[in-house]
């Protein structure tokens, strides 16, 4: 059977149920941190309660009455200082986060958008609004643990151990506040945000298999699996799920987009080579498609994101050349880190050795359009920019193997050309063309 035979659906208007790795994908929520840590609050709460409740019996057994009147005395003098927790902790959540909110809308209007995703991912961030609102849940429930009776043989429940606890969440919520503030000022510098986007971009390239230019032969397409799910952009793909229905069907599966690509429903997404597609069900969420890319597959990202940053900063309204060489700095540690490394489709193997699922990925002309191309065409008008690139340009083609030479010749050639058509002074145009790590050192 051809390119025309059997066509399966991968089912489910819905979004797609999260996929391997899951940390991934929750780390792109902000509801499951603060979620975790309301049942963890609520746990948290038993158990204290549970020990103060032990601790209350435990006295009144051994006829320690003066003991259980101290705590009594120790609870109701901290009774204040809970009450006052609860009743403030949830508008300071409400005012911190407030602020924080229009400093990520500042940054994303300076640099880009998808800066906002780097609030979202921010463990910081998650880790701090998580034990806000545990403090403020745990207060509220330490006060229900309060009774009206006085008389020392008869109470039952006396929040020592739950008081106690409230304080150290209290502390910790100011150490984690501090440590919040510092981080959300970060994001709003330029350095530290491009920074993270390399770090994510190194971190994802470490865990991408490894691809082959020229690739594998494979068998006659005998199938293919169409999205039918909602439109958007293709997150990831489920390697493990995937391999293990090749193996078992013995086919070979084929990513037809790449990671990154926006399908609609109906759009081809799988190719099956060597043998029957397999059924509708063992294909269903093996293919993540959401609303914004992620960095979990992605190579190009990265490389999208500072291309971005780099053109508003070179934008009129902006002017800003030495953002954008910031940028260009990273461009070129990101394209270094692949220059000598296999790219093009990369082939995931079953425990056999035999390859079960080909995944194309960006070739190394593509990363180097994507990371110059845009930035060229908009740096001609600023010194800084073109003697940066040309810089990082010249100290790529001292890495890059002979065969990957002509994307950087092609680019720098085409800056050059483009400066000697934009500057019209000979000393200007010879110091625009001349290379520095700094721009203008």
């Amino acid at each position: 059977m051809g390119n025309e035979g059997h066509i399966a659906h991968i089912s489910g208007p819905r979004r797609p149920r999260a996929l391997s790795p899951l940390r991934e994908h929750l780390r792109d929520t902000f509801w499951f941190a603060p979620s975790v840590g309301l049942v963890g609050a609520v746990l948290l709460w038993w158990g204290a309660s549970t020990l103060d409740l032990e601790i209350i019996a435990l006295l009144q057994r051994e006829k320690a009455y003066a003991a259980v009147r101290e705590l009594v005395s120790i609870a109701e003098d901290t009774r204040t200082i809970v009450t006052t927790i609860s009743s403030a902790m949830m508008t300071f959540i409400g005012v911190v986060f407030s602020i924080s909110l229009v400093a990520v809308q500042m940054a994303s209007g300076q640099l880009t958008p998808r800066v906002v995703r780097i609030f979202i991912r921010s463990r910081i961030s998650k880790i701090t609004l998580t034990v806000f609102l545990a403090t403020f849940l745990f207060s509220l429930l330490v006060l229900t643990s309060y009774e009206s009776e006085t008389d020392v043989r008869q109470v039952t429940s006396v929040p020592v151990v739950q008081n106690l606890l409230t304080m150290v969440l209290v502390a910790l919520s100011l150490l984690l506040f501090i440590a919040y503030v510092s981080a959300t000022l970060r994001l709003m510098q330029v350095g530290p945000v491009v920074d993270r986007i390399t770090r994510e971009t190194l971190r994802m390239l470490a865990r991408q298999g490894t691809g082959g230019e020229d690739g594998a032969s494979l068998a006659p397409e005998t199938g293919r699996v169409a999205h039918a799910g909602r439109a958007g952009v293709v997150l990831d793909a489920h390697v493990a799920r995937l391999v293990r229905v090749a193996r078992r069907q013995g086919v070979v599966l084929r990513l037809i987009p790449r990671i990154g690509d926006f399908v609609l429903p109906g759009t081809p997404v799988l190719a099956v080579h060597g043998g029957t597609t397999p059924p509708r069900w063992a294909l269903r969420r093996t293919v993540s498609v959401g609303v914004e890319r992620t960095f979990h597959q992605d190579l190009g990202l990265g490389l999208r994101q500072l291309s971005d940053i780099a053109l508003r900063a070179l934008s009129p309204a902006v002017n800003d050349p030495t953002t954008a060489v910031q940028c260009l700095d990273r461009i070129v540690q990101i394209l270094a880190a692949v220059v000598r490394r296999p790219l093009g489709a990369v082939h995931h193997r079953d425990r056999r050795g035999a390859v079960r699922l080909v995944q194309n990925v960006p070739g190394w002309a593509d990363l180097v359009d994507l990371g110059l191309t845009e930035t060229r065409a908009a740096a001609v008008h600023s010194p800084q920019v073109t003697r940066r690139m040309l810089a990082g340009i010249d100290d790529l083609l001292l890495l890059a193997p002979e065969p990957r030479r002509e994307p950087l010749v092609r680019h720098r050639t085409l800056l050059l050309q483009a400066v000697e058509r934009a500057v019209p002074s000979a000393p200007d145009r010879r110091f625009a063309s001349s290379p520095d790590r700094q721009g203008i050192g």
